[in-house]
């Protein structure tokens, strides 16, 4: 069965995953056809239903991180220039739509780290006029004006240029996205901005209990900011077994001096945990996504995979054709059209038009 509810994603890696894989060589893999490697190719996402997608520009935080940040946003420029048939450049809520109509996947732009913009709000400005829809204010790390989740807490949210900065994303129609940031910068971010924010790729944080996921006071105010939650595919950040896993794998890794990460230790590691690895699935995305629903409404979910950001996904939510199974989960637990819809890419797209309204 295939879903008749074309989405619109929040954020895919593939920019990343591409250079990684081939340098941005688009001779070197034919994305119009099948590329295992990677989680994302044109068919796969045809079978996924996807009329629209952020893909994400993701550099690593360093002193090249501008420089690599507009080598990412050239490649998105290539990428859809290579298959006009099947992709369309998309820099406003009208050009997703009109994309749509025209039966191609618009392409949309998303740079996922604040420090991708050099402390510059020309850069950003710059940013924004080639294209880019939103900025993850943060990425694992903070930046020197924002705290991030999974960083030790600096400045408490935001400081001065920070609110600048949200407030200036606000002025030119750039989404302000709080995935990666600490709570406290999103609710910082939440009284500062006059637009509504999205969180790209985040789960819900009462359900799998890791800073990168949403609270429930922050869910509630973003129903009141008309934001949207893109519900993620994560397993770290989807299913509490899976973080409980890792936490004890880490505990042994660290008594017996190993390194979990070393691939050359990763083995030792396994045998000498002995617990058996859980598998994310599914059925813990539903209850990610029905969470948010229940806590910040209908009106404020989406769904944002993370695909090509991760070396592991819900083992029955393998690529980008997966998004009909969910769906498909979700009619079962009577859904309705209406809903499916909203949660598909209605929701998302009437934040996008927003900060489009609110743009000078």
């Amino acid at each position: 069965m295939t879903s008749p509810h074309l989405v619109i994603d929040g954020h895919n890696d593939l920019p990343i995953a591409f250079y990684e894989l081939c340098e941005y060589d688009l001779d070197a893999h034919d994305l119009s056809g099948s590329v295992p490697q990677l989680h994302t190719d044109l068919p796969r996402l045809r079978a996924g239903n996807v009329g629209a997608q952020f893909w994400s520009l993701w550099v690593p935080q360093d002193e090249h991180a501008v420089r690599r940040t507009f080598e990412q946003l050239d490649f998105v420029h290539q990428l859809v220039a290579r298959f006009p048939d099947a992709l369309q450049l998309a820099t406003t809520a009208d050009d997703v739509e009109a994309a749509i109509k025209a039966g191609r996947i618009a392409s949309l732009m998303g740079m996922e780290g604040g420090y991708s913009i050099g402390e510059s709000l020309g850069v950003l400005r710059t940013m924004r006029t080639l294209g880019v829809r939103y900025m993850t204010l943060t990425h694992n790390n903070n930046v020197p004006w924002a705290d991030s989740a999974t960083d030790k807490p600096v400045l408490g949210g935001l400081n001065d240029f920070g609110e600048q900065v949200v407030r200036e994303m606000n002025r030119i129609g750039m989404l302000v996205d709080l995935s990666h940031v600490s709570a406290d910068t999103m609710r910082h971010a939440l009284r500062v901005t006059s637009a509504p924010v999205i969180f790209s790729h985040s789960s819900a944080r009462a359900v799998c209990d890791v800073p990168r996921n949403a609270p429930d006071d922050v869910l509630e105010t973003l129903a009141g900011n008309d934001g949207v939650c893109m519900v993620t595919f994560v397993p770290y950040f989807v299913s509490q077994e899976y973080v409980d896993w890792v936490a004890g794998a880490l505990e042994t890794a660290e008594s017996l001096g190993l390194d979990k990460d070393d691939p050359s230790q990763r083995d030792q590691v396994m045998a000498a945990y002995e617990k058996p690895k859980p598998l994310a699935s599914l059925a813990d995305v539903v209850k990610h996504v029905e969470h948010v629903r229940e806590v910040a409404g209908i009106d404020h979910v989406g769904i944002g995979g993370d695909y090509d950001g991760v070396p592991e996904t819900p083992v029955d939510l393998p690529d980008v054709s997966s998004y009909p199974l969910l769906f498909e989960a979700l009619a079962e637990r009577k859904w309705s059209d209406q809903d499916l819809e909203k949660l598909a890419g209605g929701n998302i797209l009437r934040v996008l038009r927003a900060s489009d309204d609110v743009a000078v």
